[in-house]
């Protein structure tokens, strides 16, 4: 089979399959009027778009419109080429994760989470720690054999990481929903390098969440894993349990399955700083 034969190339979908039909939002700072809307096509048609239109113009503010904005790409891309790395593991129901954890560990896994700086926004967080957790999903609080501490929101990172090592923390948890000028990665890379100062950056696992965070970002980070929107507690949960297991050198244990038992091949984790998984 040729190379060629081997990519996958696939373009935007509109109406139908790969006619490159894309949609853009974005606001100009100039009043409602048609020279306004003739300007969004335009920005359209400089990003490389052809068959441009203006779908919807509103007003965003005094002297400010906001654009729905249609074109079609020409642009094709592999699929197959794209690398990003991926949170991979088993994934056990509420039961059957604390009786592993039981199991396998023989302890309660403590957690500790926070908002860190000057964030006030504890949504995220809470739906991880707090009891009745989200969409249905648990939360750490409601495990028997997690200990989870949740310090709410605007924790310096320095007092975040002491508090992890007062406490023996197996792993920390970090939200943070306020990204304005990126201060989100600069809170987490000064967390990071208080756990290096503190001593604890390689014997705790580091998480971090929020809207704008996704696994790539995390690893490259200094974190251990990072999880985005739509994250449920049962997910930071396994990875965490996983997690331990990784660094104790032990395999998971086998996978009961309707066939029997099958070895868990499926990795928890890749390392820090970028290892795709």
């Amino acid at each position: 089979m040729s190379a060629d034969k081997e990519k996958d190339l696939i373009r935007p979908y509109g109406d139908r399959k790969d006619d490159g039909v894309i949609q853009l939002s974005f606001v100009l700072p100039v009043p409602c009027s048609e020279k306004a809307k003739e300007a969004a096509a335009t920005v359209a048609k400089k990003l490389g778009l052809s068959h441009v239109l203006v779908a919807a113009m509103e007003k965003a503010g005094e002297s400010y419109s906001f654009f729905v904005v249609y074109g079609r790409t020409h642009m094709q891309l592999d699929y197959n080429a794209i690398e990003v790395p991926e949170v991979m593991h088993r994934k056990h129901g509420f039961d059957e994760l604390n009786e592993a954890i039981r199991r396998d560990l023989g302890r309660r896994i403590v957690v500790i989470g926070a908002c860190i700086g000057t964030d006030s926004h504890t949504t995220g967080i809470d739906a991880i720690m707090n009891m009745k957790g989200f969409a249905g999903d648990y939360g750490l609080e409601r495990y028997p054999m997690f200990r989870a501490v949740n310090l709410g929101s605007q924790v310096e990172p320095e007092k975040l990481v002491a508090r992890a090592k007062e406490e023996g923390a197996d792993a920390v948890l970090v939200s943070k929903v306020v990204t304005q000028r990126e201060v989100h990665k600069e809170d987490a890379r000064a967390l990071i390098d208080a756990a290096r100062q503190q001593g604890v950056f390689d014997k705790t696992i580091f998480l971090f969440g929020g809207p704008r965070v996704d696994h790539k970002t995390a690893l490259e980070l200094g974190f251990d894993a990072g999880f985005g929107p739509g994250t449920k507690p049962s997910d930071v949960a396994n990875y965490i349990y996983y997690r331990l297991l990784e660094r104790m050198g032990r395999p998971p244990p086998p996978q009961k399955t309707a066939h029997g038992t099958q070895d868990a091949t499926v990795p928890a984790t890749g390392e820090k700083l970028g290892e795709t998984l």
